[in-house]
């Protein structure tokens, strides 16, 4: 059961990338992420409320539980984990092809496998060793093609952007995995909904204070800001994403390296995105690209199942 939500996570997310692109459109990036945040903690808002004041949800999949500041500090350096990767991930995402950012974001299990390695001791059998050195190689063929657009994978600071956000995702995959595991285990056991609400409700406020640092000040001279319908979405999807990921990773027996790579599926969905809506150039040759990373996850997959 916890593969297929972490299929439908991977199907939300698809859009959701989608929807980015759309919104970030000659748009400026610092507002766009900060109404993000704030559309989604509205959304988690009441059921933190109900949650602390009734008894209406309690025993449902939406109750939101409490804790002290014990649990709140990992939860507050989850946020921002999740917002350094979000700020790098929406700049690059604003100025590169969605059908370039899509592959290389899909490398992050990758990345989250080389993390278990080095963090949790775990070892890399046959199988996932293949899965890492086609997930290196269509990296390589991706920077080749990106040079038909007149895009430079060693010397373009989008790049390194998308690749920092990246790896900044991959380390809150395996954040993830020693907060909502148990004790027993090794983690902390956290209720997931308190994780998912209120590193949203802390994103908000960081990003409040960064609006008004960094962008309120010298918003005349930098690129306008433009209401777009798109953000709304953007929160929905990504809320409702994150919601089905963290549920699989509640239930019993799930796997933190299986659901990260069925959840980096989504490429297939903003890659279909990029080429129907966004009219994205040299689809031929990114598709191979596209091919050898799914290859490549799905090596990860034999290799962990």
């Amino acid at each position: 059961m916890w593969l297929l939500f972490a299929f439908l996570s991977a199907a939300f997310l698809g859009v959701y990338d989608a929807l980015k692109k759309k919104a970030l459109k000659n748009n400026a990036v610092l507002p766009v992420l900060f109404l993000n945040t704030l559309c989604s903690s509205l959304l988690f808002m009441p059921l933190i409320v109900l949650s602390g004041t009734t008894d209406a949800l309690d025993g449902s999949v939406f109750h939101v539980g409490s804790g002290g500041w014990q649990m709140h500090k990992y939860i507050l350096l989850k946020a921002l984990i999740v917002l350094s990767s979000w700020v790098l991930g929406y700049y690059g995402m604003k100025h590169l092809p969605l059908t370039i950012v899509g592959p290389i974001n899909a490398t992050r299990p990758v990345m989250v496998l080389v993390g278990a390695l080095l963090l949790f001791g775990e070892r890399l059998n046959a199988w996932q060793w293949a899965g890492v050195a086609l997930a290196a190689t269509s990296f390589l063929l991706l920077s080749r093609s990106g040079k038909k657009e007149g895009i430079d994978f060693r010397h373009d600071h989008w790049i390194y952007m998308i690749v920092g956000a990246a790896l900044l995702g991959a380390l809150s995959g395996l954040y993830d995995k020693y907060l909502m595991a148990p004790a027993a285990d090794g983690g902390l056991g956290l209720d997931r909904m308190m994780v998912q609400a209120w590193y949203t409700l802390y994103q908000c406020v960081m990003m409040l204070a960064m609006l008004g640092l960094l962008w309120w000040p010298y918003r005349r001279h930098t690129t306008p800001f433009r209401w777009d319908w798109a953000i709304v979405g953007i929160s929905v999807f990504l809320s409702t994403a994150d919601f089905l990921y963290f549920y699989a990773l509640s239930l019993p027996s799930a796997m933190i390296s299986i659901v990260s790579m069925v959840r980096r599926g989504s490429v297939v969905v903003s890659f279909a995105c990029g080429a129907l809506f966004f009219h994205e150039k040299n689809l031929r040759t990114k598709a191979v690209d596209l091919a050898l990373v799914l290859l490549g996850m799905l090596c990860l997959y034999l290799g962990s199942a």
